[in-house]
């Protein structure tokens, strides 16, 4: 079975076909959506997925996910409600029961790979709601911040709607690897970390970075600049501690402040799936 860290991997190499993706990810979960339309907890999950992946095709950001996982006792529930309404032996129940019985383990593989679909369809590696971007605007203020490896601007386009001056950055060096890139919401700067941090410490308070690659130590070289930066830059850190995303010495490095402040701003920016990630403050 493969690890998180390599299917994040295995994402940034293939070249996918995304009218194919889409097609065949989204219309399976609406076709999940009407098999399971009596079971109010399931409709739930799948019209989330469903919801976001259509403001984020208007190019807008999505709302807040729930744990987009099935719950525990949904077989019971589907067993019992069978039961109820069907005779002991009726065919049609039995035919009804082993169909959904059969659909789960599939629909909750599919509700586990939204953040896949997202990032193979739209290049958003981590999933950017309005409700987050509005807290982190709210925390922000007046300051202008810098977006370094922007990817395709999820967060400086939110940010910048909200008012707040930002300036996007990224090497774009996996634009033929992906859909990072290719589908920008917002201008990007063709700039890679380090040198966006050289071209604008003295004009911003804040740097963000998310989502830094697991295997790579630029982020210990962003930390690094914003140290011998002549001001005093807050580094804001969207990402996995110790797992999918940034190195392990970035996390050794890092010196995380303000923890009430991050735990506020990680109110609209909770799990939904197995990956973990959350926002840091970092000087």
């Amino acid at each position: 079975m493969l690890t998180n860290k390599q299917k994040k991997k295995l994402l940034k190499r293939k070249h996918p076909n995304t009218q194919s993706v889409e097609s065949n990810y989204i219309t399976q979960m609406l076709k999940y959506r009407d098999q399971f339309s009596a079971y109010p907890q399931v409709k739930f999950l799948i019209n989330n997925v469903v919801e976001s992946d259509h403001l984020i095709k208007q190019g807008l950001l999505p709302q807040d996910l729930p744990e987009l996982i099935l719950p525990d006792d949904i077989q019971v529930q589907i067993f019992k409600d069978i039961n109820n309404r069907f005779k002991p032996g009726d065919p049609q129940g039995d035919k009804l029961w082993a169909e959904l019985s059969d659909a789960l383990p599939k629909l909750d593989k599919q509700l586990r790979s939204f953040r896949d679909y997202l990032e193979s369809q739209y290049g958003m590696w981590t999933y950017i709601s309005a409700p987050f971007i509005k807290d982190l605007a709210d925390y922000i203020g007046d300051a202008p911040v810098l977006e370094v490896m922007a990817g395709n601007g999820y967060i400086s386009k939110g940010l910048s709607d909200l008012n707040v001056k930002v300036f996007p950055t990224d090497s774009l060096e996996w634009v033929q690897e992906n859909q990072t890139g290719q589908h920008q919401l917002i201008h990007v700067e063709k700039l890679d970390a380090v040198a966006a941090i050289a071209k604008y410490k003295d004009q911003v308070k804040y740097v963000i970075m998310s989502w830094s690659p697991d295997k790579q130590t630029i982020d210990v070289d962003v930390l690094n600049a914003i140290r011998k930066a002549d001001n005093d830059l807050e580094l804001i850190v969207i990402g996995e501690k110790n797992g999918a995303t940034d190195s392990k010495a970035f996390w050794q490095q890092a010196h995380f402040i303000k923890p009430e402040t991050a735990k506020q701003l990680n109110r609209h920016h909770q799990p939904f799936d197995l990956i973990k990630d959350q926002i840091y403050l970092v000087d």
